[in-house]
């Protein structure tokens, strides 16, 4: 999928970086298993602030059944079908798997008009910090897959 010149600016870097980011999923309606669909893989970046009581915070509020299910349902509206968080130190890496329709630009005006995300969005950025090398006002941040092995 190609980036258009579509800009939202807390995702312009995020288009400024993407590549081919589509994988065959098997499509299981109908019984049918030989129906590919695809899907968009994404990979992000961001830093946790270094404060061994904040972390623990900030992971409770992810943990099975903890998030506000309005956010849970939003990511879904916005065509993401499933989420990965892991953690090392401070540092975050996100997986976000979406359908081949989702843009972050769509997500963006989604969450600009959601008080629910905006306020989800807020109290998470009181645990968050970007990453050294992040540009202002940017919090994940799109990584560039430097190796790939198999299919």
């Amino acid at each position: 999928m190609q980036p258009q010149n579509r800009r939202s600016k807390p995702f312009e870097n995020f288009l400024d970086k993407l590549e081919e980011h589509q994988l065959p999923v098997a499509d299981t309606s109908n019984n049918n298993q030989d129906n590919l669909t695809y899907m968009q893989r994404f990979c992000l970046t961001l830093d946790l602030i270094d404060d061994p009581e904040s972390i623990r915070i900030y992971e409770a509020h992810h943990a099975p059944g903890a998030a506000w299910p309005q956010v849970t349902q939003h990511d879904i509206d916005c065509g993401i079908l499933n989420i990965e968080i892991f953690r090392t130190g401070n540092r975050m890496f996100m997986i976000l798997e979406t359908d081949d329709d989702f843009t972050f630009e769509k997500k963006s005006a989604m969450d600009a008009g959601n008080p629910i995300i905006t306020k989800w969005e807020a109290l998470m950025w009181g645990f968050q910090q970007p990453i050294p090398w992040a540009k202002p006002g940017e919090k994940w941040v799109l990584m560039n897959r430097i190796f790939k092995s198999g299919l």
